[in-house]
């Protein structure tokens, strides 16, 4: 690939386009006619000017080089996959309250499952990363969803609370693979301009799941026992798995190898079993260096700052839905029917979170490159978190003091869904930003990302109730709202410094 230049206005900066369709550390530049070059070889978009980065090669076999009607059915499959761990894992939310009269626990002692399967979710991501980065994307994607829906059908038939707490457990570890890796599927299929709306969908059906879960259930609950809740749960993840073994592919493909070295696809049902992948196997990584990329991801400071932000921000929104249905049944005396309606607002919430997203995290982008150059630097992704962490806290705030005084339920719907609104407009930032960062450790800073987030709700929904308990609603939110403005600090810390803590620290430079 040929050398081009920044055009300033003022001087020329010789750069390397390689450089630029990789991924550099001061930023990507967008726009081709910001690149002086000799060379016809810079490939463009079709609107003639947005740079393709990276610059994808001349195999149809490339991933970057499939029809845009396959690359959109394989987000629409990761999407609808990646729904499902939340969606499973909220409706113990409401299960809870029959739960308690049948097996004669208390409802801390219920919540006790949601604990276990919220934290691994977050052990299972971690693990599904690295036995993606060694085995395939497609065929971990496929016997991880096949355990899910076994261990759904679990739940669904346990006759005791131990059986159900161990059932409850194993599918958090198996349902998480499309939310922990769906970075790298986005990084492998799409080009850098379009990852923010791709992730905004996909973040999108993640961020609406917890919600839509308690809503179900519900109305399900209303009217029928609660076992049937999970065995809607396991016919949805069924077609999840039928969708996943009927329409997905594989999208690892190495760009270190010359085109006549790439292996040559044979059969997508080879591939869906890893046939194909471990008959290629030499020409990636080794065991024990599959197992060392998350580590290696989680040393560089700007990963393991955002995976603190979005365990200190994140927790409260896990506490929130945790423990919603009990506060509104003991303080407004809602039944069943009535949490179902309830949970419209905070569907609603990420609803208009995902929208304004779509547009804004690009109208951002444009008016960064505007500013710079044509150059988009990956700090610029976290400007839009100083919308995201003011909507959340006084969210937060307000619905301490709506719940300790027994304020309007309307009040407590509109700011439940203002927080969740917050977290989804944060949630696409933050993947983005350290997709910028690191695309060769797209699975791995998205893994970190789920840990962060499944760490805080394992914390959240082990104390949010004696915590209410013994300091009142109105004590408890107040901190939580503080921690959330302090959690800003780390964003501001990162646009100042990350760019040179990134150029310190180096890339994660991973065997392949």
């Amino acid at each position: 690939m040929s050398r081009g230049k920044f055009n300033t206005g003022e001087k020329e900066t010789p750069i390397n386009l390689d450089a630029v369709a990789v991924g550099d550390d001061v930023g990507h530049i967008l726009d081709v006619h910001q690149l002086r070059t000799d060379s016809e070889d810079v490939k463009s978009a079709a609107d003639g000017h947005t740079v393709l980065i990276p610059q994808p090669s001349t195999d149809l076999n490339d991933p970057l080089n499939w029809p845009p009607l396959k690359k959109h059915i394989i987000l629409f499959v990761i999407s609808v996959v990646a729904f499902m761990p939340d969606f499973a894992s909220s409706i113990g939310v409401v299960t809870l309250l029959p739960q308690v009269l049948q097996w004669h626990k208390s409802p801390n002692t219920i919540q006790h499952t949601l604990a276990g399967n919220i934290f691994c979710l977050g052990a299972g991501g971690l693990f599904s990363v690295w036995l993606s980065a060694y085995f395939g994307r497609l065929p971990i994607l496929t016997f991880f969803t096949s355990m899910a829906l076994g261990t759904s059908a679990w739940c669904a038939a346990a006759t005791s609370f131990e059986s159900y707490m161990a059932a409850r457990i194993l599918s958090g570890f198996f349902s998480i693979v499309a939310q922990a890796g769906g970075l790298m599927f986005i990084q492998d299929i799409f080009f850098f301009h379009e990852h923010p709306r791709k992730i905004n969908i996909w973040s999108g059906a993640i961020i609406t799941s917890p919600y839509l879960g308690p809503l179900c259930a519900a109305f399900i609950i209303n009217k029928t026992d609660w076992p049937v809740v999970f065995w809607v749960n396991t016919g949805l993840t069924a077609v999840c798995f039928l969708l996943v073994i009927g329409l997905m592919d594989e999208t690892i493909y190495n760009r270190t190898l010359p085109r006549d070295q790439q292996p040559v696809p044979k059969s997508r049902w080879l591939r869906l079993i890893g046939f194909e992948q471990w008959q290629n196997r030499h020409s990636r990584m080794t065991f024990v260096q599959a197992i060392m990329r998350p580590v290696i991801a989680v040393s560089k400071l700007p990963v393991a700052l955002c995976t603190v932000y979005y365990f200190l921000n994140f927790a409260w929104v896990i506490g929130v839905n945790a423990t919603i249905s009990i506060w509104l049944t003991s303080i407004y005396k809602f039944t069943p029917y009535n949490l179902g309606m309830f949970y419209f607002a905070p569907v609603i919430g990420s609803i208009l979170g995902a929208v304004l997203g779509h547009w804004l995290h690009d109208l951002v982008a444009l008016h960064h490159s505007r500013r710079h150059a044509g150059r988009i630097e990956p700090e610029a992704r976290l400007i839009v978190t100083w919308i995201a962490t003011p909507i959340m806290a006084v969210s937060i705030l307000v619905l301490g003091f709506a719940l300790e005084r027994a304020w309007h339920y309307m009040i407590i719907a509109v700011f439940m869904a203002g927080q969740v609104c917050g977290i989804m407009i944060a949630t696409t930032a933050l993947n983005s930003y350290l997709l910028d960062s690191y695309p060769e450790g797209s699975g791995e800073v998205g893994a970190w990302i789920v840990v962060g987030r499944t760490m805080g709700g394992f914390m959240a929904t082990y104390v949010e109730i004696e915590w209410v308990e013994r300091s009142g609603l109105v004590k408890v939110f107040a901190v939580q709202t503080a921690i959330t403005v302090a959690a800003g600090f780390i964003v501001a810390f990162l646009q100042i410094f990350g760019e040179r803590i990134r150029q310190m620290q180096g890339r994660m430079n991973f065997p392949t």
